[in-house]
């Protein structure tokens, strides 16, 4: 069973076709040109998704969708009447879909001119509402009981009997059999088909079959250094993914494209050069999801099922919870999506508590087979990416705005250390070091800054970034003890989130430094010495911790 009404998330694989259809077809060569069929309940319809995505596939005139309603009147627990009074029919039409319905769903003609009405719709997706006997033929017909009682024997031989069924329990008639030889026939004939016009179309258009290839295979290597970037020495994180958005667009064979939550503007997730993915312009990579976030993420799934593209999304780290169900989904399914969230902590303070992550990461780290990054600067931020892209699973990206120190020093460091998920940044000045400072995001920087002021102290202790709790975890364990040594017990980590997933890491003798209270309005960088985000603080705590 899936999730309730993500079926939707056909909505982004409709618009790969559209994208890549735009891009790879030529004149006689329609290697991309295929429909999709969408069942859909009653209950479909009344989550909240089913209102998004519906609205994004009538705004894109994504005619290549048919949905086809089981309209049965019933839900679970109840008549449908008990729950809803929707206006079905105008409600779709409102969002510029084509409506039809089909009185009777035991009359298959009726269904099939239907289809073939949707088929030739050429502007506006098609709903074609089909009312239906939920539990037809059976004792419980056009009951919502029918939804998940067991038949009893007896109602199971009366619904039989009502059918005219004669064939044995588990016994499979001839004439089905027959049935599905045709289709299975009907689709090698198709499948060869495509395959014929791909061979021809590989001959008139070798780079553009070379490179669908590519991409439908995952066969592309990205290297995100090697297309040159130009970091400055201060850099924002969301700054430093604008720029990798810029160079893999356009310098690398992957077909990149993706777009945002309306907030791309302020979180650098746009594409310069793009005119934006629009009815008329579906070869454009700038998606405007609206403020949709739960079409966006089921979105970005249908695109990953389909093939052919790698697409991102966007919006500010707290209204990732509207698409976590949808980011669950990508996780659950092993896709590669990826997901650049912006404004990640307290110092976006004027907007105050409702605009400020604080147990989002926590969440995010504790869902299986989701890698999440929050990286320390620019060249993180790089080799984040590279890694996102160079996997085949989902990878969220926690980013910020206020300006942070390029760590040129460090380069071969983060480079290697990057896609283990934590490494030595800075080691003790005596090599020989006596605690560790660890830590992620903007607050690395202060570690360094702690680190020279412990120094002087002669209190030498080793700085380790962290910016992928599970790569992290996922290396051997004698690189972990190399990363952090058991015997090093005088650990001190420092993020603004919450702090106890760093327990894992800082063991029982550890202290964390983060924020396990809702935040605050005001000045961001009030806020965050208010929290302790200090050098003075972290030197301060280290001391009277370790140093009793």
């Amino acid at each position: 069973m899936g999730v309730p009404n993500q079926d939707i998330v056909k909505v982004g694989s409709l618009m790969a076709a559209k994208h890549l259809a735009a891009i790879y077809n030529r004149p006689d060569y329609p290697v991309i040109d295929n429909r999709i069929y969408v069942e859909a309940g009653d209950g479909d319809l009344m989550e909240g998704i089913s209102h998004e995505a519906a609205s994004l596939a009538g705004h894109l005139r994504l005619n290549n969708l048919i949905v086809l309603l089981d309209s049965n009147r019933n839900t679970m627990d109840s008549l449908l009447s008990d729950e809803s009074n929707d206006n079905v029919a105008e409600r779709f039409k409102a969002y510029g879909w084509n409506y039809l319905v089909v009185e009777d769903g035991n009359d298959l003609e009726a269904i099939d001119a239907a289809v073939q009405i949707a088929k030739d719709e050429q502007t506006r997706p098609t709903l074609i509402e089909v009312k239906t006997t939920l539990g037809y033929a059976s004792p419980l017909a056009d009951s919502h009981k029918a939804h998940g009682t067991v038949l009893t024997a007896e109602q199971v031989q009366a619904t039989k009997a009502n059918l005219n069924y004669q064939a044995a329990p588990f016994a499979v008639p001839e004439e089905v059999y027959a049935h599905f030889q045709q289709l299975r026939e009907r689709g090698q004939a198709a499948h060869k088909a495509w395959d014929d016009l791909m061979t021809q179309y590989a001959k008139s258009f070798p780079q553009e079959a070379q490179n669908l290839q590519a991409n439908l295979t995952n066969a592309i290597k990205f290297e995100a250094s090697k297309l040159a970037p130009d970091f400055a020495e201060n850099e924002a994180t969301r700054d430093a993914i604008h720029q990798l958005l810029q160079v893999t667009a356009e310098q690398s064979e992957l077909n990149l494209w993706g777009g945002s939550a309306d907030l791309g503007s302020s979180d650098k997730t746009y594409l310069d050069a793009d005119k934006g993915f629009q009815p008329d312009r579906y070869d454009q990579k700038n998606i405007a999801f609206g403020i949709r976030e739960f079409a966006e993420g089921a979105a970005l799934n249908g695109i990953a099922l389909y093939g052919g593209s790698r697409a991102y999304g966007n919006t500010f780290l707290i209204f990732s919870e509207y698409m976590r169900s949808a980011i669950r989904s990508a996780a659950l399914m092993d896709l590669p999506t990826l997901y650049l969230f912006g404004h990640d902590s307290i110092s976006l303070g004027p907007d105050g508590p409702t605009h400020q992550p604080i147990e989002q990461l926590a969440g995010f780290r504790a869902m299986p087979n989701l890698t999440v990054f929050r990286p320390a600067d620019a060249l993180e931020t790089m080799y984040a990416w590279e890694t996102a892209l160079n996997q085949q699973h989902p990878v969220l990206m926690a980013l910020g705005r206020q300006k942070l120190p390029t760590l040129f020093k460090y380069q071969d460091a983060v480079k290697q250390g990057v896609p283990k998920g934590g490494y030595i940044l800075s080691e003790a000045a005596n090599n020989e070091p006596s605690g560790i400072l660890m830590g992620t995001g903007s607050k690395v920087t202060l570690l360094l800054a702690a680190q020279a002021q412990l120094a002087t102290d002669n209190i030498f202790v080793r700085v380790v970034s962290m910016p992928s709790f599970e790569l992290f975890k996922a290396q051997p364990q004698a690189y972990r003890d190399e990363v952090l040594p058991p015997v090093l017990r005088q650990r001190l980590s420092v993020e603004m989130a919450t702090t106890d997933d760093w327990a894992q890491f800082v063991g029982l003798d550890g202290v964390s430094i983060g924020i396990d209270h809702f935040g605050a309005s005001g000045n961001g960088d009030d806020l965050i010495k208010r929290s302790g985000f200090t050098v003075e603080n972290i030197v301060g705590q280290y001391k009277q911790n370790f140093l009793k």
